[in-house]
């Protein structure tokens, strides 16, 4: 449930003399209190985890430093004999204990939010519900074509905290997720990117409505002079109206009255209102799909904003590969295509990656649901969709989603959801994992589970090499 942080025009910057509780050891929890300590604040970290499942040389560090550790568990004091709390993005914002504090007027902040007190470069801000990862990487790598220094992280990979602790860079592209925003104050990208919203995350917020105003809070302190770069074809965006004075640009795969950038034939052309459009050939653009098309002309617009020359962007989204876990080939045996999209954690997401898909599909689906309603996912199956292995917390709600429109069947965990796929697949086929899921019930993230996907891949592949046959005969998996 998103929640309004208390009074953001009063919220202490950490340093000498303030009191810092940061709640959650994860990445951004370990940089917020080593940056924080490094201020001079008294640090004290309060995580559920024991010592025994933490990182031991993190530990030890933070103790190095003054940071006083409370593992094992929370304790209310804790919360309420504080000047400021951190949370990280994974931290529920209606949990009991930050709520007391609320109460208090103790001020709760995001590590996004803090790490921006203390950064003075110019920031390229992407969200969305699904591809925020994907061009987040393609910004980061257009402007390092262009000969910049980059810092590339926030929900992606390495949290913006760190980089406030460290600094060096011209541009720096961060990853903005719903959760993050939810605790916004000051927080000021000179580029937003907003690039779909749907139901998403709906088992953490109140409902759908909650969900896209967290979404819309990435330009709430954007203004004169800065951008705002938003999908034209998208539902909810379409009918955004931000105020005149926040330069808006708009963009869609057809031209249409109003759109700064739009697919035309085998090019993109794109440009800044009352400038000239420039033209881009989209031939060696290698990411399947029209959502990774519709990315591109958000990426191609924010470029052009930040006065990227027209060949340079031609060239870095040419050489451009894409990012592990998204729509990811992981291999081919006799005739069928094996594609990861464990990224796909949404029905949105997954559904887009099956109609990225020309020929007939097996898809592995499920894992912790997540709230949201799966009846796009069986529109964009039918008629593509031959086959469903479904696995993880899901599988009886799916099941029933499915019903009689489409086959299926149960697997106990991946390895056997790849074998069952192969086997329900001929010549031809793709294998796609699009879970439509969380993968909390079996996996560690999405990363993990991409990878037992992958792994069961190459062992389904190595055992049809060594028995000379079609498939694996220990798991009696035969490709007809």
């Amino acid at each position: 449930m998103a929640v309004t942080p208390f009074d953001p025009s009063h919220t202490p910057i950490p340093g000498p003399g303030t009191s810092v509780l940061v709640v959650g050891l994860g990445t951004s929890g370990y940089w917020s209190a080593r940056h924080t300590a490094r201020l001079g604040a008294r640090v004290t970290v309060t995580e559920a985890r024991p010592d025994a499942e933490l990182d031991r040389d993190q530990l030890a560090e933070l103790r190095g430093m003054g940071v006083r550790l409370e593992t094992g568990g929370h304790r209310e004091e804790t919360f309420l004999h504080t000047d400021v709390i951190v949370v990280s993005p994974g931290v529920p914002l209606d949990t009991p204990l930050l709520a007391m504090a609320r109460n208090r007027r103790i001020p709760v902040m995001g590590e996004l939010e803090l790490a921006s007190r203390f950064i003075h470069e110019p920031m390229i801000a992407v969200t969305g519900t699904n591809g925020k990862s994907t061009v987040t990487a393609l910004m980061g790598h257009i402007l390092e074509t262009a000969g910049h220094t980059v810092f590339v992280g926030g929900n992606i990979g390495t949290p913006l905290m760190a980089y406030a602790a460290r600094g060096g860079a011209d541009y720096l592209v961060v990853e903005v997720s719903s959760f993050q925003l939810d605790t916004i104050e000051r927080f000021h990208p000179m580029v937003s990117i907003i690039l779909n919203i749907s139901p998403d995350h709906l088992d953490r917020y109140p409902d759908y409505g909650a969900y896209i105003a967290s979404k819309l809070k990435i330009f709430q302190n954007q203004g004169a002079g800065d951008y705002l770069i938003i999908n034209d074809q998208d539902p909810v965006l379409k009918a955004l109206r931000p105020s005149s004075g926040l330069h808006t640009l708009r963009y869609g795969l057809r031209p249409k009255k109003g759109r700064d950038a739009f697919v035309r034939g085998r090019t993109i052309a794109s440009g800044l209102k009352e400038k000239p459009l420039e033209r881009f050939s989209i031939q060696g653009f290698v990411l399947p799909g029209s959502h990774n098309l519709e990315n591109l002309l958000g990426a191609i617009l924010a470029a052009q904003a930040l006065g990227v020359e027209h060949d340079t962007i031609q060239k870095s989204f040419a050489t451009f590969t894409g990012l592990p876990h998204r729509l990811e080939y992981a291999g081919t045996l006799n005739g069928v295509s094996f594609y990861n999209d464990s990224k796909a954690t949404n029905v949105d997401a997954a559904a887009k990656a099956i109609q990225s898909f020309e020929g007939s599909l097996i898809l592995i689906a499920g894992g912790r649901h997540k709230g949201a309603d799966y009846a796009p996912l069986i529109t964009a199956a039918s008629g593509r969709v031959k086959g469903v292995v479904l696995l993880g917390e899901a599988t009886e709600r799916l099941a029933r989603s499915l019903g009689q429109q489409i086959p299926f069947q149960v697997a106990r965990g991946m390895k056997e959801a790849v074998f069952k796929a192969f086997s329900l697949a001929t010549r031809g086929d793709v294998v796609l994992l699009a879970p439509a899921c969380a993968s909390f019930d079996m996996f560690s993230d999405y990363t993990h589970r991409g990878r037992v996907f992958k792994e069961s891949v190459d062992r389904l592949m190595a055992s049809s090499r060594t028995s000379g046959g079609d498939g694996d005969s220990q798991f009696g998996v035969i490709n007809g």
